[in-house]
C-alpha cells in the first residue's frame, strides 16, 4: 500500500463516513477482491490486504481517532496501535461469521469450514406438517382423528448408531472426528468436509443392513390427534416429538398439523359467529308467526312479527362456535329471505289483483312509500 493512499480512500468513504457505511464498504470490497474469487492473482491479493488493514483501523473508534490526528504515523513508528502483525483472514472471519453480513460464516460463503458445529453433535430431528382436513361438524364439536403420516425413526437394529451390530463406528483418522479437513491457499486458511468420511466425521467398518448407515429408517405410523373444539381453517396443532428421529441421539422433532375446515351447505362462520339464510313464506312474512330454523346444536325456533321484509336478521344467543381460547360462544344469526310465491291459481291471481286495484299494496308496504317520496320524480316523469 502507497504512504498517500490513506484508510478512508482505500475503503472508498469521505472521513466523516458513518460505522455503518464503513462497514458495508468493507463488505463490497472484501467480498470482491477475497483470494477465493481471484485465484493466482496478487493484484487483487494486496488490495484484500489493504481493505482489511483499513477496516481494523476505521472500525475501532479509538484506533480512527489516532490515525484521523496522526495518519500512518500512528502506527508505523510504535505509537498507538501499531506494531502487531493482523491476519486480513481474521478480521474476514470475524466479519461474516459475527453477524456483519447477515450472520453468514466464512465457509458458508466460499464452500469452507468456518466454525462449524462437530459432524458428531446431537441433532435434533426435522419437524414435519400434514394437512388435515375436517368437516364443518367436527370444527363445532371437535374429532378425534388417525393419520398416517411417513416419517424416519431411530433404527431399532442399530440403535442409531449406523454400524451393523458387532462392528464399530470409528473416529475418522483423517480429519478425526470433526468431518472437516483444512486446507491452505496463500496466505490463509480455511476448511472443507473431508472427503474421507464425507463430513460425518466417522468411518463405519460395516454399515447396519436395515439402514445402510443412516442410523434412521423410514417407516408409516399412525398417530391420533384430537382436534379441539372451535378451531378454523388455518390452525396448526402440534404433537411433540412426532417429527423425524434425531442424529447421533438427538431428540425427534415435532408434527404440525394444519387444519382446513370444509365449507357447510347451510352454515357459513365468521370468527365465533355462525351465519345461515333461511326461506320463509310471503304469508309467514306478512301475518308473522314462528318458524324453525338450523342451528348447529339441532332445530331451533324463533317468532317474527307480522310484516317481517326480507334480509331481516334473527339473533340466537350461544349458538355459534365454541370459543377454542375458552370463555363465551359465538352466536348465530339468522337471515329471512321473503319468497314470491309461484304457479298461482286463477283464484289467488283474482285476489292479488284486487289487493294491488285497492291501492293497499302500496299503502301497507313502508318501504315502497318511502323510496317514493324520495325518487317520485324519477319515476313518474317522462
Amino acid at each position: 500500500m502507497s504512504d498517500s493512499q490513506d484508510y478512508y480512500s482505500i475503503l472508498g468513504v469521505s472521513r466523516d463516513a458513518t460505522p455503518e457505511q464503513i462497514k458495508k464498504a468493507y463488505r463490497t470490497l472484501a467480498l470482491k477482491y477475497h483470494p477465493d474469487r481471484n485465484p493466482d492473482d496478487k493484484e487483487a491479493e494486496e488490495k484484500f490486504k489493504d481493505v482489511n488493514n483499513a477496516y481494523q483501523v476505521l472500525s475501532d473508534p479509538k484506533k480512527r481517532a489516532q490515525y484521523d490526528q496522526l495518519g500512518h504515523e500512528a502506527f508505523t513508528h510504535g505509537g498507538g496501535f501499531g506494531g502487531a502483525s493482523v491476519d486480513p483472514m481474521d478480521i474476514f472471519s470475524q466479519f461474516f461469521s459475527g453477524g456483519g453480513f447477515g450472520g453468514f460464516d466464512l465457509g458458508d460463503l466460499f464452500g469452507g469450514g468456518g466454525r462449524r458445529r462437530s459432524r458428531n453433535a446431537a441433532t435434533r430431528g426435522d419437524d414435519l406438517l400434514y394437512n388435515l382436513e375436517i368437516d364443518f361438524e367436527d370444527a363445532v364439536f371437535g374429532v378425534k382423528k388417525t393419520i398416517t403420516i411417513p416419517h424416519t425413526e431411530s433404527c431399532p437394529r442399530c440403535h442409531g448408531n449406523g454400524a451393523e451390530p458387532g462392528t464399530e463406528k470409528r473416529a475418522c483418522p483423517k480429519c478425526h472426528g470433526s468431518g472437516q479437513q483444512t486446507i491452505s491457499q496463500g496466505f490463509f486458511t480455511m476448511s472443507q468436509p473431508c472427503r474421507n468420511c464425507r463430513g460425518t466425521g466417522f468411518i463405519l467398518d460395516k454399515p447396519c443392513r436395515d439402514c445402510h448407515g443412516r442410523g434412521a429408517v423410514d417407516k408409516q405410523k399412525k398417530i391420533e390427534v384430537r382436534v379441539p373444539a372451535g378451531i378454523d381453517t388455518g390452525a396448526r396443532l402440534r404433537v411433540s416429538g412426532e417429527g423425524n428421529a434425531g442424529e447421533n441421539g438427538g431428540p425427534s422433532g415435532d408434527l404440525y398439523v394444519a387444519i382446513g375446515v370444509r365449507p357447510h351447505d347451510l352454515f357459513r362462520r365468521d370468527g365465533l359467529n355462525i351465519y345461515c339464510d333461511v326461506p320463509v313464506t310471503f304469508a309467514t312474512a306478512a301475518l308473522g308467526g314462528k318458524v324453525t330454523v338450523p342451528t348447529v346444536t339441532g332445530p331451533g325456533e324463533i317468532t317474527i312479527p307480522a310484516g317481517t321484509q326480507s334480509g331481516t336478521n334473527f339473533r340466537l344467543r350461544g349458538q355459534g362456535m365454541p370459543n377454542i381460547q375458552g370463555g363465551s360462544r359465538g352466536d348465530e344469526y339468522v337471515r329471512l329471505l321473503v319468497q314470491v310465491p309461484v304457479d298461482l291459481t286463477d283464484e289467488q291471481k283474482r285476489l292479488l289483483q284486487e289487493f294491488v286495484q285497492g291501492g293497499e299494496e302500496r299503502k301497507q308496504n313502508p318501504k315502497i312509500r318511502e323510496f317514493l317520496d324520495k325518487a317520485g320524480r324519477w319515476v313518474n316523469d317522462k
